[in-house]
């Protein structure tokens, strides 16, 4: 990295802890910094006097959603820069193996069921997980198969639960489950708690740690199998063990947020023009820049209008110009 751009790591580092404590003061109640502070404080502290209605909006209401969007946000956009890495492809996605329709229908059937919102979390991911392995599944069935028959399995199987979802759609309560299946899908998190939190807190730390830890492998993966094979890498072992990861950390963040879309492909590239290509720096500085950028989204989600925007209409009005941006620019930077 050149040394004009050294500078850019402590932005980047911390970038989301100031937003993490600027989010508690953006709300329909407004709270001073020093509330905030004595606030989270006062359990280590208990002599701090704090009013019951702010200790409440602190860590009932304000708290799980920024650390759902950090969560969140950080998830969508390491999975997005390591399926960009391994497919060697700038405009590759998290949900592009289906995760995110799959998770889509898990969510649309435990609301047709009148589940709770544990139900509706849990048949997300594993929906998420179905769908993913039964892509792997499908391309290993050609013999000839490689990264293009995986795409294409994964453009299929996509298709094949958003086809599940419309149906899911068109057989719910006009009055009761549509609304719910259609709010889900747009993607927010106003129902977030800390519980939900704690429940993907473990898939997401997995998932993460196996991408940052094989981070090293993306950039021997991308110049070629030919190439990481005469070093000692192999590719379709590592392919698999990547998509895995991915996949577990985007099951587990759609889970409890819906389907949020742009973020897995916009961040990573946003993130790629200030740190550059190598993965070894891209990965955990996705990170940072993601948990960022939708804890951007979410603090704009809820204060723009009187009705909370969903999140997954934000991030594509952000996305789509970025990516146009990104056509018109070429990918000359990938070759």
């Amino acid at each position: 990295m050149k040394n004009k751009e050294v500078y850019k790591i402590p932005v980047i580092i911390f970038l989301p802890i100031i937003l993490f404590f600027v989010s508690f003061l953006i709300g329909r109640y407004p709270i001073s910094p020093v509330e905030v502070v004595m606030t989270l404080l006062s359990p280590i502290f208990p002599e701090f006097t704090i009013s019951s209605t702010i200790t409440s909006i602190v860590f009932d209401i304000r708290l799980p959603r920024i650390i759902a969007a950090i969560l969140v946000g950080a998830s969508l956009s390491i999975a997005g820069a390591a399926f960009q890495g391994i497919f060697r492809n700038p405009l590759v996605s998290p949900d592009l193996l289906g995760v995110s329709n799959g998770a889509g229908f898990g969510a649309s059937l435990a609301i047709l069921a009148s589940s709770s919102n544990v139900i509706i979390q849990i048949l997300a991911f594993v929906f998420g997980i179905i769908s993913v392995s039964i892509t792997y599944l499908i391309s290993k069935s050609y013999k000839s198969g490689g990264i293009l028959v995986l795409v294409l399995s994964g453009v299929a199987i996509s298709a094949f639960f958003y086809a599940l979802i419309s149906g899911a759609k068109f057989i719910a309560d006009p009055y009761d489950k549509l609304p719910q299946i259609t709010y889900w899908l747009m993607g927010s998190l106003s129902s977030v708690t800390l519980e939900k939190i704690l429940m993907i807190m473990i898939p997401i730390a997995i998932g993460i740690g196996i991408l940052l830890f094989l981070r090293w492998h993306l950039n021997i993966l991308s110049m070629g199998d030919e190439e990481a094979q005469s070093l000692g890498i192999h590719p379709e072992k590592f392919r698999l063990i990547t998509i895995l990861a991915s996949t577990l950390v985007t099951s587990a963040a759609v889970s409890i947020s819906g389907i949020i879309g742009w973020v897995g492909l916009v961040v990573p590239h946003i993130t790629r023009m200030i740190v550059g290509p190598d993965n070894r720096i891209l990965l955990p500085a996705s990170l940072s820049v993601g948990a960022s950028f939708l804890l951007l989204m979410d603090n704009l989600s809820r204060t723009l209008n009187a009705i909370e925007i969903p999140l997954g209409i934000l991030t594509a009005i952000i996305g789509v110009p970025i990516f146009l941006l990104l056509l018109r620019k070429g990918y000359s930077e990938w070759s």
